[in-house]
């Protein structure tokens, strides 16, 4: 499956905002709803995607494997989910820096084009040989 980069940074913007708010507020809640975004972009559906989808209409110039995006969806969801056990048992730190960290690398992404979990992917798959197979898409 092929990706357009174009949605992929609006997405990353689109998070940064969601994150950045999450830290000002303190909103467990908004956290929660971003973690749902996170989990919809592992299956490739991510709403801000199709937000973006929505209004723009024009081809992309270049596509990228989508497997790398997906990826760096769950690590996000990862650091959703354990700043939601923050908020959840109290450990406001835990909220904080995971949130934060989240926040750091959709900033990346959409400030630059880094893309971290991205970048995970790629180190991972060179570094396990069983990683390195194809997966049917």
């Amino acid at each position: 499956m092929r990706a357009d980069p174009r949605a992929l940074r609006f997405g990353a913007a689109m998070t940064t905002l969601i994150l950045l708010l999450v830290l000002v507020t303190g909103s467990a809640w908004l956290l929660a709803a971003q973690a749902v975004v996170f989990a919809f972009g592992i299956a490739g559906r991510s709403p801000y995607g199709m937000l973006f989808g929505a209004f723009v209409r024009s081809a992309p110039k270049e596509t990228e494997d989508s497997r790398p995006p997906r990826f760096a969806q769950g690590v996000g969801l990862v650091f959703a989910v354990a700043g939601l056990a923050g908020f959840a048992t109290g450990i406001m730190s835990l909220a904080l820096v995971a949130t934060a960290a989240a926040l750091l690398a959709a900033f990346l992404n959409a400030a630059f084009g880094f893309c971290l979990g991205c970048e995970m992917y790629l180190l991972i798959r060179r570094i396990l040989p069983a990683a390195n197979m194809e997966v049917p898409q």
